[in-house]
């Protein structure tokens, strides 16, 4: 019997370090979520910059507003398959070059369409001739998102997430800038493509995990102690005489 309650604390012990252990570093990822939101929200609320002209000046300005003005290449715009932010319903993000004419291209996710808005010809007040501004927030992609979204087909010009080196070299700029630029939410005239879809919000149920951790590691030592108890009842007991 003493045996058993050996290996009884033995494991009991292991489990409730594990889970303390989890708890814990839930809480460590709480404060730096927490620190990703804080700066996220500083960065919404900053005042719009001019476009940084590389990838080391744009790093650390991600989701700051930008603003920059140039000509849109309606030839050779990039349908990337996703779904509307607020209705959840299917269509492309429309992303099209920005010819600037101080600076290398850059490319401008415009906002969403539906699928049967594929042809410029459905939306033509929606691509506006001449000089334009573009407001909106800075992103740096980071390749491929996971492992079960289909790869590009620039060939076809099927896109499922935005590639600005593959973009550009299918749309004849190949010195297009490595980040692009998310468009804000202004109307575009006739609706489309509709702007402002991007994902702000960041989620954080750290707290929730660390409680149910902890929750677990004060189960088990409840679990422990009645069984603890039983074996020490159980070692007391008589064995009967034949």
């Amino acid at each position: 019997m003493r045996r058993r309650l050996v290996e009884l604390t033995f494991v009991s012990l292991s489990a409730f370090a594990a889970l303390i252990a989890l708890g814990t570093w839930q809480v460590e990822r709480l404060h730096w979520k927490e620190g990703l939101i804080a700066a996220r929200a500083a960065a919404l609320a900053a005042p719009p910059i001019e476009l940084p002209a590389s990838l080391d000046a744009a790093r650390g300005l991600e989701f700051r507003r930008v603003r920059v003005s140039g000509v849109f290449d309606y030839a050779h715009e990039f349908p990337v398959n996703a779904t509307e932010r607020d209705s959840g319903k299917a269509g492309d993000l429309l992303v099209t070059p920005l010819r600037r004419a101080d600076g290398p291209p850059v490319l401008v996710e415009r906002g969403w369409i539906p699928w049967d808005l594929r042809d410029p010809a459905t939306r033509a007040a929606g691509n506006p001739p001449g000089t334009v501004e573009v407001e909106g927030l800075l992103r740096i992609p980071d390749g491929k998102p996971s492992w079960f979204v289909p790869d590009n087909d620039p060939a076809k010009n099927q896109w499922f997430y935005i590639d600005p080196a593959a973009m550009g070299r299918a749309a004849s700029a190949p010195d297009v800038l490595p980040f692009y630029v998310e468009a804000g939410p202004a109307p575009n005239p006739g609706g489309y493509p509709l702007g402002g879809q991007a994902h702000t919000d960041l989620p954080n149920n750290h707290l929730q995990y660390a409680i149910t951790w902890y929750s677990l590691a004060a189960v088990l030592v409840v679990i422990y102690l009645l069984l603890a108890r039983r074996e020490r009842a159980t070692s007391k007991t008589p064995t009967a005489r034949p």
